[in-house]
């Protein structure tokens, strides 16, 4: 795997691996590990060559508002988006980790048979079980490469979307505010009227809400 650039170069990995012959380069990232509910959601993004990284950047640094454009702007230009998650039950019955490799898994399949991956583009360390012959895990890959940003970006609008949905669903816990994780107030809606179907069991605050009960 090349090394990271002193200076921030977006492009650096996929021009080594395209360098390197493999044609189609996907980035891999997920959101949402933290939460105490809902899902875990990973995304696989294929750039085109050329594709203009303004913008573009790990989705933890962008505002919701910049989020959106540029999940507006992969939509529109990338060349394939794959799409996979591991919901609550099975973060509870395997562990968030593994539950987010799954999501990874699930998203580079979820890619149109023609953009079946020859490189995957991982944040952070190495993911086993991807279904692909080479991947190149980078710590801090959000910031350094522009498959992987992409992929941070999609994984984190559709994540927050869903949990949207679920504060429909759901009014009393105020997921659109606080999209799952312990906030203060997420954490006094979970005292006041316990865990909903989609809090993680295994998680602490929803496991001591059950009296500790929950068993991995």
């Amino acid at each position: 795997m090349p090394l990271k650039p002193e200076t921030p170069d977006l492009w650096h990995y996929e021009a080594h691996a395209r360098a390197a012959g493999y044609a189609i380069v996907v980035g891999v990232d997920e959101a949402g590990r933290g939460p105490l509910a809902g899902p875990v959601t990973a995304s696989a993004v294929i750039l085109p060559v050329g594709f203009d990284t303004g913008g573009i950047n790990d989705s933890k640094k962008l505002s919701e508002t910049q989020r959106e454009r540029a999940f507006e702007r992969i939509q529109r230009e990338a060349v394939a988006i794959g799409i996979g998650m591991s919901q609550p039950d099975e973060i509870d019955s395997i562990n968030i980790l593994k539950a987010s490799w799954a999501a990874m898994r699930r998203a580079i399949l979820d890619l149109a048979p023609e953009a079946t991956p020859d490189l995957v583009l991982v944040d952070g360390l190495a993911v086993s079980g991807l279904p692909c012959p080479v991947s190149w895990p980078i710590v801090g890959g959000d910031g350094a490469s522009a498959s992987i940003a992409a992929a941070s970006i999609v994984a984190k609008v559709t994540r927050d979307r869903l949990m949207a949905h679920y504060d429909a669903v759901y009014p009393e816990y105020g997921f659109a505010r606080h999209k799952g994780y312990g906030s203060p107030q997420h954490l006094e809606a979970l005292r006041r009227f316990g865990p909903c179907r989609i809090h993680r069991k295994s998680f602490a605050p929803v496991a001591t809400c059950l009296g500790g009960l929950f068993d991995e």
